[in-house]
């Protein structure tokens, strides 16, 4: 290769890289190709110990530091990252095969946005003074939880690094993050970073491993907090094994969105929105759009406009700058979103467009659109995680909104009309925690991101996240005589 992907050791605990090669030996396989790029080893019970240890020491005394200190070393990683955008996006795609054009503005650079933000809110984080009849006040102190566990997903692995980290250090917090086994290598550089900008040693942690790793952590005494990105079963064996130690828990699973276009919508607008939350990051993003509802009016017209559009799609080497459609992550995903394309086909949907494998080396499949869809079929109800589009019909407002709520999920949902009293009766009528009027998918660090029913519990990002990942702490205060009954 023509890039350095091999990281100098699998893990970093207590600001430096450790190795012990006695851990399982993780493949890091470059999805455009096929190749194995890099090597790591999955936590050993004492990697795991040395994490916790190393975390837990270095606890007290960065929340002892004023908010403002703390803030300055994020906002430094955040400016750092900035400066390095090219070289992490590289890793990032080698790492996720995401093509070079996404990860230079969507991945890294979210990252710094997280540091920025929380470095910035970190030195306003107070409580408040509530006076009472007589004299008596209580006042209240934000605290950090202790150590928090990071579990990330393998679709954004510095982003999710830092949205996670990022709020947990800010508010006096420690982190041990672990990166999905598919894509062990930026979180790496993320906790490399902070170190250099200044963070402690053992503020911020990584460990690599696979689910047992996990579940190792979650359990652990020591651990005062949990979030995770991941898919709706994982996330309830991840909330439940934290429940038994009444650990809080921020919860970013998965979703099967639907995005309503009536037709008064501005046809391009809603294509551009359907692209984005269908095939950006090949269809590997959790509150994807994948629910499409095109009412009856437009329907032809949206279906052949897509068409148009997805003949544009540069599908190629993700490192090429024109390339703007890229690998799945895995040969396992692209077989699992295979099996997805050849289910819709034996259950009457129409395949409009793609389906198929694209040949030769690596993971790549054609942008997938099925038409004719009913809510009952499996590629309407099961989250696909992968470029495949189910499009239905409807005609009427009340009735759409019904349908588009009949599920499980309740991440994401989205609107494109141009009625603007619609707009917004629509999404109040979405069961859905993170929604949309004429866009889909943005998610700036100043706004709030999570989902409702099945989807997970709390938010990321914004000033919402503080709330999860510190606890207030009241203290009344007598300032005139006490009584007691004898």
């Amino acid at each position: 290769m023509t890039y350095e992907t091999q990281p100098k050791a699998s893990h970093f605990i207590g600001g430096e890289y450790v190795e012990d090669t006695n851990g399982a030996p993780i493949d890091v396989i470059y999805p455009a190709t096929g190749e194995v790029v890099a090597r790591v080893h999955s936590a050993t019970p004492a990697i795991i110990e040395r994490a916790v240890k190393a975390a837990r020491g270095a606890q007290a005394e960065w929340e002892a530091m004023s908010g403002t200190e703390r803030g300055r070393i994020l906002r430094r990683a955040s400016d750092i990252i900035r400066e390095r955008n090219h070289e992490l996006s590289v890793l990032e795609t080698y790492d996720t095969g995401k093509p070079y054009q996404e990860t230079s503005v969507a991945d890294a650079t979210s990252g710094a946005d997280a540091l920025e933000y929380f470095g910035g809110l970190a030195g306003a984080l107070t409580g408040e003074h509530i006076q009472l009849p007589g004299g008596d006040f209580v006042y209240t102190r934000r605290e950090a939880l202790g150590v928090c566990v990071g579990i990330g997903a393998w679709n954004y692995p510095t982003q999710i690094a830092c949205w996670k980290g990022a709020p947990a250090m800010a508010c006096g917090n420690t982190m041990i993050f672990k990166p999905s086994e598919t894509t062990p290598l930026c979180a790496l550089k993320v906790a490399e970073i902070l170190v250099e900008a200044g963070a402690p040693a053992g503020v911020y942690n990584v460990v690599q491993g696979y689910g047992d790793v996990g579940a190792a952590l979650v359990t652990h005494d020591d651990v005062d907090k949990v979030s995770l990105t991941g898919s709706v079963p994982t996330g309830r064996k991840v909330y439940a094994a934290a429940a038994e130690g009444m650990k809080h828990v921020t919860m970013e699973l998965g979703g099967k969105s639907p995005m309503i276009v009536f037709d008064d919508a501005d046809v391009d607008a809603a294509v551009s929105g359907a692209i984005l939350g269908n095939f950006y990051s090949t269809g590997q993003v959790c509150s994807n759009g994948t629910r499409v509802f095109v009412q009856k009016g437009i329907k032809e017209a949206f279906l052949a406009r897509l068409s148009e559009r997805l003949e544009n799609a540069v599908i190629g080497d993700p490192m090429d700058p024109e390339t703007s459609f890229g690998p799945m992550v895995s040969e396992n995903q692209l077989n699992i979103v295979m099996g997805y394309i050849a289910k819709g086909q034996e259950e009457g949907a129409t395949l409009s467009y793609g389906g198929a494998r694209i040949e030769g080396d690596g993971y790549y499949l054609q942008p997938t659109v099925f038409s004719d869809v009913t809510d009952d079929m499996t590629i309407a109800r099961e989250e696909i995680f992968g470029p495949v589009m189910a499009v239905l019909d409807f005609e009427g407002e009340a009735e759409v909104l019904a349908r588009a709520n009949d599920t499980e999920f309740g991440l994401a949902a989205g609107v494109f009309t141009q009625d603007i009293t619609r707009a917004h009766r629509v999404v109040a009528g979405f069961e859905a925690g993170t929604c949309f009027i004429n866009s889909y998918n943005d998610a700036p660090v100043e706004a709030p991101f999570g989902g409702s029913k099945a989807s997970g519990v709390g938010r990321e990002n914004s000033k919402a996240a503080i709330e999860h990942y510190s606890e207030l702490k009241t203290v009344y205060v007598r300032m005139s005589p006490i009584e007691a009954p004898f």
